[in-house]
């Protein structure tokens, strides 16, 4: 289970990362014309567009949050957590706010504002940043499991 863990702990901020840089899907128009934007591609075009709040809000469930709870994972896992508690009282806020169908909404919106009817495909990013958050519920199911060490 340790090497599980261990295992979900790298794989998880990797897959990430990955997955806001790549482009998550292409949207092609009338196939001529296609997009296809990376999730901090996203965020960029709706911040210099006419939504910056939607940007915001897409930046903080979509990247941020979910960072943050990945750090709290590591923190659980490795027993940071049992001196001051903090891990344990994030991770449920986060996982309520972490919410990757928002980056959903932002990507119809992205779409819509390309005008013209358009066939979109998924793209790695869209894979690795589902997979980051497969891996990193894995991690904190496993974290929550691990035995920690005794304070000495």
């Amino acid at each position: 289970m340790r090497l599980i863990l261990a295992l979900a702990l790298v794989v998880a901020p990797l897959f990430f990362g990955l997955g806001i840089v790549l482009p998550l899907i292409r949207f092609e128009t009338l196939y001529f014309f296609d997009q296809s934007p990376s999730l901090l591609g996203v965020i960029a075009a709706l911040w210099t567009g006419d939504d910056p709040v939607l940007a915001v809000v897409v930046g903080l469930v979509s990247v941020v949050f979910p960072a943050i709870k990945m750090a709290a994972i590591a923190a659980e896992a490795v027993g940071v957590e049992r001196r001051s508690g903090l891990a344990a009282r994030l991770l449920p806020q986060l996982s309520r706010w972490s919410l990757m169908d928002v980056v959903l909404v932002a990507l119809v919106i992205v779409a819509a504002k390309t005008g013209g009817i358009a066939q979109a495909f998924s793209q790695p990013g869209l894979w690795f940043y589902a997979g980051s958050a497969l891996t990193a519920a894995v991690a904190h199911g496993l974290a929550g499991r691990s035995p920690h060490q005794p304070d000495s």
